[in-house]
């Protein structure tokens, strides 16, 4: 039977700093469990007690037992995880797109918090803030010392409460204060635009409930400037996922009807199962309107309600390159392995991030929970995506001269401890790469000049963006810039005949991990947390 059929609806969640994993909601099983360990269970319970009556300090029983199962199900893998009530509210809030802020995308400088984008018509956008300036204060607080997480918590908060963010812009050398009033945010995970005459450059930054929509929105105005479009560029890097039904929707978009798109597979029954380019799978229909409704009456509203219907004709066929990167992860990996493994795209870029796991998320009581990776993903041709990620059919280099002088600062899944691995892991492999990644840290932290600094990448879908340009080349039939498989040691190729997906030859990928997560009842997205 079709777990849509059994439940609400399905999403994914990350956090803001790392990859997302693919989540959905789904009914907890209630299979058969193996007696408890009483050696084990009496052996906790002694030293529970030892705790209680011997720590320095008086001890909460309550957290006592939070931490137990924390550190438990944190034990098993990177994306395993005890969400206690702010977690849980978290999670049931990072799909939705909205959030309570000032609108900011935001990343980590220095021990500061750095500006990547003011998003338009936010509060943050209207005070002025730029791309760029350094966030060194919030409120009364140092942001130095601070995670990114912890200055993310200390910049939500209620709507229409103050903020006061003390910034630092280099290009004017100087500090002021910008006092801020928080307001919910709709975020924009679509952008698009036509590049040179017949050609369309989509981004989608992040799968959220609003991403299918926007991106219909989007191809539309694309064919509405250009209704002969010869070739459009998907732009999915440094995307770290989302929900799983957007990533079967984006990819059934450019794929016939009924095709594979992506298929799991756990010890759980219903965690084998196999996703396709078909409404069932991406449309969600609430249980009061599947109530009363035969299957085949089901079926028919979900593809009444499908929202790709109203794509163009042409977005079938049109010639597709995928750009990807080491931040495009979970989500983002499903949609560029089944456009590639069902050659209807081109993938160009650099190996993707490796997160192919499913974790579930299994209410505890009303405000708990755990997140539980119950399976592993694969593309459709079989293959792992688990701390392997995609591997482009064409590498390309992050500048014209052929360096990626910034490939090394990524970490990958396969660098997370207790990461789970398909296949055996390179370890010799890994091990330069986080000798790699050491040097290339070191390296911008102590960089004195414009010479030892590490250069920052071009904002993408600008005219600066060098691997955009590539793959509009591809495209175009014009010679492409390709790098050599060592991406760290590449080499710019000009000159040479454009390379297509046939003859480009692929590298040896690394052993790959995935992750996904199922909860035990449908969770109704509230609005997202601010930064």
């Amino acid at each position: 039977m079709n777990p849509k059929f059994k439940i609400a609806g399905w999403i994914t969640i990350g956090a803001l700093t790392g990859a997302l994993a693919t989540i959905q909601l789904q009914a907890i099983a209630r299979g058969t469990i193996s007696p408890l360990p009483l050696e084990q269970i009496q052996e906790f319970a002694a030293v529970f007690g030892i705790i209680k009556t011997s720590y320095v300090e008086p001890t909460d029983e309550h957290k006592l037992m939070q931490d137990a199962i924390s550190g438990m199900v944190a034990g098993l893998d990177p994306h395993s995880q005890y969400l206690g009530p702010e977690d849980f509210k978290e999670f049931r809030e990072s799909t939705s797109g909205k959030f309570v802020g000032v609108g900011i995308e935001i990343t980590q400088e220095d021990g500061l918090v750095k500006i990547v984008s003011p998003i338009e018509g936010s509060p943050a956008y209207r005070a002025g803030i730029q791309s760029g300036d350094l966030i060194t204060r919030i409120d009364d607080t140092e942001v130095r010392g601070l995670t990114l997480q912890q200055a993310v918590q200390r910049m939500r908060g209620e709507p229409n409460t103050k903020v006061v963010l003390t910034i630092f812009r280099k290009s004017e050398n100087r500090t002021f204060t910008v006092p801020i009033i928080r307001a919910e945010i709709q975020t924009q995970s679509v952008k698009a635009r036509i590049i040179e005459p017949g050609y369309g450059w989509i981004r989608v930054s992040q799968f959220q409930d609003n991403t299918v929509a926007a991106f219909v929105t989007k191809i539309n105005e694309l064919y509405q400037q250009d209704p002969n479009l010869k070739g459009l560029v998907l732009d999915l890097r440094n995307d770290p996922g989302g929900l799983l039904d957007a990533a079967v929707a984006i990819s059934s978009a450019f794929l016939p009807e009924n095709t594979v798109v992506v298929s799991t597979n756990g010890q759980l029954e219903e965690s084998k199962y196999t996703f396709k380019s078909d409404p069932q799978y991406y449309v969600r229909l609430s249980p009061l309107e599947m109530a009363g409704r035969s299957r085949n009456q089901t079926l028919q509203l979900m593809a009444q309600r499908d929202p790709l219907r109203a794509l163009p004709e042409g977005i079938k066929t049109v010639p597709l390159v995928i750009l990807v990167n080491e931040g495009s992860a979970s989500a983002s990996e499903i949609v560029a392995g089944a456009l590639q493994d069902n050659k209807r795209a081109t993938v160009m870029g650099a190996q993707t991030f490796g997160k192919g796991s499913v974790q579930t998320i299994r209410p505890l009581s009303e405000n708990t929970g755990i997140k539980l990776t119950t399976a592993l993903y694969y593309t459709p041709s079989g293959s792992s995506i688990q701390a392997k990620g995609i591997v482009p059919d064409i590498l390309l280099a992050e500048n014209e001269d052929g360096s990626s002088p910034l490939a090394a600062l990524y970490t990958r899944e396969a660098d997370l401890l207790r990461h789970l691995t398909v296949n055996e892991e390179d370890a010799k492999a890994a091990a330069e790469r986080r000798a790699n990644r050491d040097a290339a840290i070191n390296r911008l932290q102590n960089g004195s000049d414009d010479k030892t600094a590490l250069p920052r990448p071009p904002e993408y879908g600008s005219d600066e963006d060098f691997r955009l340009r590539q793959a509009l080349n591809f495209l175009q039939g014009k010679p492409v810039i390709i790098a050599q498989a060592d991406e760290s040691k590449a080499d710019s190729e000009t000159d040479k005949p454009a390379a297509s997906s046939s003859d480009a030859e692929k590298p040896e990928a690394a052993p790959g991990i995935t992750e996904r997560v199922l909860p035990l009842e449908p969770v109704t997205p509230e609005p997202a947390p601010a930064q």
